[in-house]
């Protein structure tokens, strides 16, 4: 069975690993001591818990199709006389989307708003996260 240390979880769930111990000690996620008593998360348990936060508040406010949602902070904008490309950072992830000029003004982005890469995709390339 996998298991993960506390700091692992956080980097995994994008949060610190105080936020980890403070959902363990709450008793919101659950975990156990090892032989050295260092706290390790179950994998079945974290990957529970992880769905359980990504159908959390606002899920399903939008009616849609997609299901990949990111929140993160608009880090870059740069503009051309019909494109933009807008670079948000949703935790440890780049996000670049290419759209149009408009639909940027439209939207009031700029650097330092919050915003929502919405992906939907035929293709999905997975790769193992160890190693």
């Amino acid at each position: 069975m996998t298991t993960y240390r506390i700091g692992e979880a956080a980097e995994l769930l994008g949060v610190s690993a105080d936020t980890v111990r403070r959902w363990v000690d709450a008793g919101r996620l659950a975990a156990a001591r090892d032989d050295h008593g260092h706290r390790s998360i179950a994998g079945a348990d974290l990957a529970a818990y992880a769905r359980s936060l990504a159908a959390g508040p606002g899920a399903g406010a939008h009616r849609s199709s997609a299901r990949n949602r990111l929140r993160g902070l608009v880090t870059a904008i740069t503009r051309d006389a019909v494109m933009a490309q807008v670079d948000i950072q949703a935790g440890p992830f780049r996000v670049v989307s290419l759209m149009s000029r408009e639909a940027v003004d439209d939207l009031g982005l700029e650097v330092g708003s919050v915003a929502v890469a919405v992906i939907k995709s035929t293709t999905v390339v997975v790769e193992r996260g160890d190693g």
